[in-house]
């Protein structure tokens, strides 16, 4: 994957050139997350780039971005079990603090994490973690983005 779409997340997904996308949303973008130490990490990115909190956007796509939200996270979660029972639970967050636009972060969480983080926010997990190449998304991450892409599928069908 080219690094400069990581410039400009939100206006490469409008463009059909971010690689990490697996579903356009009401809102906005579906992606997987660009490291995989928890496996199915994904992220909501809003559809309007100068958009930097949930409070800019008016009522109605505020509402249909936590809906959105909710689907992402009901998807990872499935997802997620299916392929390995040691997951646990899903963690939402809507945070701000590094990007200058609107997005939620959906991290799975799992019983074969270290004990000293495994009951704590995943940014307390070493730096380490965020920067090995081990973990980086790659083609060995497919077989879970196809398995959250096809439950994100089912639940905006209503099947």
């Amino acid at each position: 994957m080219a690094a400069d779409w990581r410039m400009d997340r939100i206006g490469t997904a409008l463009r059909g050139e971010n690689p990490t996308v697996m579903r356009r949303m009401t809102s906005g973008f579906a992606v997987i997350g660009d490291v995989q130490f928890l496996p199915g990490y994904s992220v909501l990115l809003v559809d309007q780039p100068h958009v930097q909190r949930l409070s800019d956007l008016p009522r109605g796509k505020r509402l249909a971005f936590l809906s959105d939200l909710d689907q992402l996270g009901e998807a990872v979660e499935t997802a997620c079990r299916r392929l390995d029972p040691a997951f646990r639970r899903v963690n939402l967050e809507i945070l701000g603090n590094t990007d200058p636009f609107l997005h939620a972060h959906v991290w799975p969480r799992f019983e074969w994490e270290p004990a000293d983080v495994v009951g704590a926010p995943v940014w307390l997990y070493p730096r380490e973690r965020w920067n090995d190449q081990r973990f980086r998304l790659g083609p060995q991450h497919d077989v879970l983005r196809d398995a959250i892409g096809s439950e994100l599928d089912r639940l905006r069908s209503g099947i």
